[in-house]
């Protein structure tokens, strides 16, 4: 499937693995990705800060990855996320929700390491989360739906806003729909 991908879409790819490595992230994820395409300026068209983005996946993964309906739900039981945060912080310190995972040694890994092999980078291998496959896999259906002999950049993006949770909340909060994105960025 990655030789179908254009330049721009394999660049997306290996900076979400870039973004995870950078942020300490055990794998990589959806946000990884839209933090890449937002990195190469594919938003830019339509008007998406990327500062403002960028902040609330932040405090998307501060909330522990709780959607705005969990949140609702919270507020509607009387119980207020921002305090329990606060709380949690205080005793556990600043984003304690959104501490990675401890990165776990695969046998592999354990074996190169034994042999003195690593990755050209000496990094290690990031793997992808099964639902940042899932946006890959998701990607390829749209271009075939769309009759693309390729998967770019939109295509990417599409599969990203199709998708539920937080990056897709997060979009949505800026503006960019699948509607809106394929009307600006298919021209």
């Amino acid at each position: 499937m990655f030789e179908r991908f254009t330049r721009d879409a394999r660049s997306t790819v290996t900076g979400a693995v870039t973004e995870a490595r950078q942020n300490g992230a055990p794998t990589v994820t959806e946000e990884h990705l839209l933090l890449s395409l937002l990195a190469l300026g594919v938003l830019d068209p339509l008007g998406v800060d990327r500062t403002a983005v960028a902040a609330d996946l932040t405090a998307a993964r501060r909330r522990g990855g709780m959607s705005r309906a969990d949140e609702e739900a919270l507020a509607g039981l009387g119980i207020d996320l921002t305090e329990v945060l606060s709380r949690i912080e205080e005793t556990h310190g600043p984003g304690a929700l959104a501490a990675p995972a401890p990165r776990r040694r695969t046998l592999g890994a354990s074996i190169r390491s034994a042999l003195g092999r690593t990755e050209p980078d000496g990094s290690g291998h990031v793997p992808f989360t099964e639902e940042a496959k899932k946006v890959l896999e998701q990607s390829l259906r749209i271009a075939l739906g769309r009759k693309d002999n390729h998967i770019g950049t939109l295509h990417l993006l599409l599969a990203l806003i199709s998708r539920p949770g937080t990056v897709s909340e997060v979009l949505s909060d800026h503006g960019v729909t699948y509607g809106t994105a394929e009307t600006a960025l298919a021209a």
